[in-house]
């Protein structure tokens, strides 16, 4: 009897086994042909990208003639934008993952609050750009400008710093909470000499990657209207005279690196397709750098704490 069940036994973990082995199998294949169709499209994108990259190719505005054309003007907003983006987004975010993970009561009003928080980010980007359209363009008189779009983005990626946010605050182990309480600390200097410090890398992470996905977003703003020919630059945000800073460039009409190679992608002229490529080439690389940054700050801020 007892040799039954061992034989039993050795069957029921045999069949694990197998079923690990072909689920480790499937994994693996499903992973490689995402890498691989990534990989792909990017060598393809690189190799009739890469010999139009040069400085010109950066300095140049947008020209009718593909071997003129440049993307001087939309890697300048993409630029501004993203300034508009992160100052509004990362202290909102922030301050509400702060507030919901230690602040917040148990109450129904806020478990709704983070049932539609967790809702939001799963939500299509074309539907913020017809909110921001109806809100911001509209509704307040932005305009087709850089803070409408820098303010739909900013919407766009909030709920991801709100729920990255809250999960590095939540992998912080509570018997930290526990000591600093116990020394006599206040709920405002536990988390701001305990909770933010230890659980920056993880915010950081979150806020990097989702400032990563905005700049690659195409839908809301052409939603919003942002022009896909312009040759000429917002500007300029600091000057030489008293106060130094100008504000004027928040509300310039404005293109994108994704608008751009969407107009490029529109012609029929190889030497258009050419410089679509190069520049989805560099917003690809900036993508990457931006998410290489993400990884390297999370392990210098890990690497510095101590626990």
């Amino acid at each position: 009897m007892e040799r039954e069940q061992l034989h039993e036994i050795r069957n029921a973990i045999a069949r694990g086994r197998r079923f690990e082995l072909v689920f480790a199998v499937c994994g693996v294949i499903a992973l490689m042909i995402g890498v691989l169709t990534f990989l792909t499209l990017f060598v393809d994108m690189a190799i009739a990208g890469i010999p139009r990259i040069n400085a010109e190719f950066f300095t140049s505005f947008p020209s009718r003639h593909a071997e003129r054309a440049g993307i001087l003007s939309a890697w300048v907003g993409s630029v501004l934008v993203m300034v508009v983006t992160a100052t509004v987004a990362i202290p909102l975010g922030v301050a509400s993952g702060l507030y919901l993970e230690e602040y917040a009561a148990k109450h129904w009003v806020n478990d709704l609050i983070e049932i539609n928080i967790t809702n939001l980010a799963g939500v299509p980007s074309i539907v913020y750009g017809l909110l921001a359209l109806g809100l911001f363009v509209y509704g307040l008189g932005f305009g087709q400008s850089i803070l409408a779009a820098g303010l739909t983005l900013a919407l766009l990626i909030l709920p991801v710093v709100i729920l990255a946010t809250r999960e590095a605050i939540r992998a912080i182990p509570r018997e930290m909470r526990e000591s600093a309480y116990a020394l006599g600390a206040s709920k405002w200097q536990m988390v701001r000499d305990h909770i933010v410090p230890y659980s920056m890398p993880g915010i950081l992470t979150g806020v990097i990657i989702g400032l990563a996905r905005a700049i690659g977003e195409t839908a809301p703003i052409i939603t919003i209207g942002a022009l896909t020919f312009i040759a000429f630059l917002p500007e300029a945000p600091v000057t030489a005279i008293p106060p130094y800073l100008n504000f004027e460039w928040l509300w310039a009409p404005f293109t994108v690196l994704p608008i751009q190679m969407f107009n490029w992608t529109s012609r029929p002229e190889a030497a258009f397709q050419a410089n679509a490529a190069a520049a989805g080439f560099v917003l690809v690389a900036l993508t990457l750098a931006m998410n290489g940054l993400a990884i390297y700050v999370r392990y210098r801020l890990r690497r510095n704490l101590k626990w």
